[in-house]
């Protein structure tokens, strides 16, 4: 075997063990914006920050990059609908775009611009992770929730006022959009 023969294959098993430990650390149910320990933080980001790892068709993460989505509404713990105002869940408000090279914009309903950064969703669908980044690309927070609901008619996550208290929640509630990603 030559010496560049042992490197490519060196260089896929690396490939390989790296994509482990991402479906691992992504698969965390932490709902806190800083409740990830370092390796997890590492592991997540080389995550949602590959636009090397395809996303495959007919998974999760590709159902979510296929739609641009709207907040319509929210809910409580008890089912309880929820004004979009509400401090518990206004910040959560808006219009997101999941690419498929794992980055995403958000922008409030008045088309001002909220947030971008990189994304992610395992394959087995139960949570997203975003790391939300400023304009030199420099990580500003990294959030996972729990997938509530992903099909083609509804996006709904869940989160926590306080990450320690898991009977107070709020599901934030999208449905598809036609409006155009402001630029």
């Amino acid at each position: 075997m030559t010496g560049m023969e042992m490197t490519k294959k060196i260089a896929t098993l690396a490939v390989a063990l790296a994509a482990v430990g991402v479906l691992g650390a992504c698969s965390s149910n932490d709902n806190s914006s800083s409740g990830t320990s370092s390796a997890q933080a590492a592991t997540t980001t080389a995550a949602v920050t590959s636009s090397t790892v395809a996303i495959p068709p007919g998974s999760p993460a590709a159902l979510l990059s296929s739609i641009a989505w709207e907040t319509t509404s929210a809910t409580d713990a008890h089912g309880n609908q929820v004004p979009l105002t509400d401090d518990n869940v206004k910040n959560y408000v808006g219009f997101a775009y999941f690419k498929p090279d794992g980055t995403f914009t958000m922008f409030n309903l008045d088309d001002t611009p909220k947030m971008h950064g990189d994304w992610s969703v395992p394959a087995d669908g139960k949570t997203r992770t975003i790391v939300a980044k400023d304009d030199a690309g420099q990580e500003k927070f990294r959030r996972v929730t729990d997938i509530i609901t992903l099909n083609d008619k509804e996006f709904t996550y869940r989160v926590y006022p306080d990450a320690n208290d898991k009977s107070v929640y709020f599901d934030i509630i999208h449905t598809p959009t036609t409006h155009t990603e402001p630029k």
